[in-house]
């Protein structure tokens, strides 16, 4: 999982991230309380680079978290909206 870029942002981003393997993905993005506030993919996807555009415009300026979940890995990283 790569950190996104732009960051800070507004008000969208690119999230990039490979997988070494075939697999189910979710990215999610939470806000500084933990809550969900978008879900960028759900779904099986092949191995290698990969890329996905988060659109924030309907969100308040903060620091947010965006996590990458397969049944073998978890990763979350924070990124900046600056409006």
């Amino acid at each position: 999982l790569a950190q996104n870029y732009p960051n800070p942002f507004n008000p969208s981003t690119v999230i990039s991230y490979q997988l070494p393997i075939n697999t189910l993905v979710r990215i999610s993005v939470f806000d500084v309380l933990g809550k969900e506030v978008a879900e960028l993919i759900h779904e099986f996807q092949h191995s290698g680079e990969h890329s996905v555009s988060f659109d924030a415009s309907s969100l308040t300026s903060g620091i947010y978290y965006y996590r990458l979940e397969t049944p073998e890995f978890i990763q979350t990283r924070s990124m900046l909206l600056l409006k």
